[in-house]
């Protein structure tokens, strides 16, 4: 069977990309080794809102994927979309004196909330914190299902990735293209460069009671109770190289930080999620076409500081490195590689993965 572009990773990553090459009439097969959402994106509490700081390549393009995000999964999944507000509080005395200083670099619409207003809500906190109206959840494993509900999926542990007669193979399937969203296991082609590393990160699901209209984000994240249900998520453990048992108590050890700020007496735990998600080098998303390093190693003086023209793999792509926030980037990144590939536009230039090369060339003379 020969399709236009294979998709490899079933996270929210690979998902998103599938479905706006879909959208562009492409035939696409998506891949993935465990399932639909198997990995770091089904363990991910998908908490929705923008970054907090000075502007910053990072944060102007998390504000862009944010304000593009919430307005397609209105219009595309309102049932998994929950507009619950997001209130973002500061972790220490030192991040609550930026509080105010950071608001005109906000691109959503906000509030400043004094502790009195937010303790209202249900929350005991100690700073000024910021509200954010259109921040919420939504549903991972759902979203994800929902993405590719019509594109067609193979379940296949991918190995190695051949060419032959001008077509990519990864078993008995052919494609022009191979977009690789395959998460921290980057490792089906030279792509050292990039750094793209695992961090682990947990979520409980629990049984409440509690009235909790809005979800809120410190040292971990508590959403609104929606049909029950209250979920707590927390990125920890940088650098991860292999994944770790996922057992209760990870969950408990949120369910304890979570009692400092809510009433948690009738919590009951229903289930533990874990996995990783995958950060690059410099923190930010990578998605573009994939360099040769071999090739590029053929240069006489690249070792030496000279820049050369860049060689690419041919019609290799990858969408990764999009860290806590996958659920928030996948669906803009997702449309700007689509895009890129079926109509040949610009790729943001914030997420180039070439940013990372020649600064990895000059370590390894070192």
């Amino acid at each position: 069977m020969i399709y236009d572009t294979i998709v490899v990773g079933a996270g929210v990553a690979g998902c998103s990309v599938a479905y706006f090459l879909k959208q562009k009439d492409q035939k696409v097969l998506l891949i993935d080794k465990a399932g639909i959402a198997s990995g770091g994106s089904g363990a991910a509490g998908a908490f929705l809102s923008p970054k907090i700081g000075v502007s910053s390549p990072l944060k102007d393009l998390t504000d862009d994927a944010f304000n593009f995000t919430i307005d397609f999964y209105k219009k595309n999944f309102p049932q998994h979309y929950h507009k619950t507000g997001v209130i973002r509080v500061p972790k220490d005395e030192l991040d609550a004196s930026r509080t105010s200083k950071y608001s005109k670099f906000h691109n959503a619409k906000y509030e400043e909330l004094i502790p009195s207003r937010i303790n209202k809500y249900g929350f005991e906190v100690k700073y000024n914190s910021t509200l954010f109206f259109d921040g919420g959840t939504c549903d991972a494993v759902e979203i994800c299902n929902s993405l590719v509900k019509d594109i067609e999926f193979a379940k296949l542990e991918v190995k190695d990735i051949k060419k032959e007669n001008g077509l990519w193979n990864i078993g008995e399937y052919k494609a022009k293209n191979i977009i690789l969203a395959t998460g921290f296991e980057n490792d089906l082609f030279d792509m050292r460069y990039m750094g793209i590393k695992g961090t682990w990160g947990n979520r409980g699901d629990f049984s409440s009671q509690l009235k909790l209209d809005v979800s809120l984000h410190e040292s971990l994240s508590i959403s609104a109770n929606i049909n029950g249900i209250i979920k707590l998520g927390a990125t920890h453990e940088l650098e991860v190289i292999d994944k770790k048992p996922c057992d209760d108590s990870k969950s408990h050890e949120l369910l304890d930080k979570a009692s400092n700020m809510i009433d948690t007496r009738d919590f009951k735990l229903i289930k533990t999620y874990c996995g990783m998600r995958s950060g690059s080098r410099d923190f930010a998303p990578v998605v573009g076409k994939v360099i040769d390093t071999n090739k590029m190693f053929e240069y006489p003086h690249i070792l030496d500081g000279r820049k050369y023209q860049t060689i690419y793999l041919d019609n290799i792509f990858i969408l990764n490195g999009l860290g806590a926030r996958g659920f928030v980037l996948g669906p803009y990144l997702g449309k700007e590689l689509a895009d890129n590939i079926a109509e040949n536009k610009p790729i943001d230039s914030r997420v180039n993965p070439d940013r990372l090369f020649y600064n990895w060339v000059r370590k390894m003379k070192y």
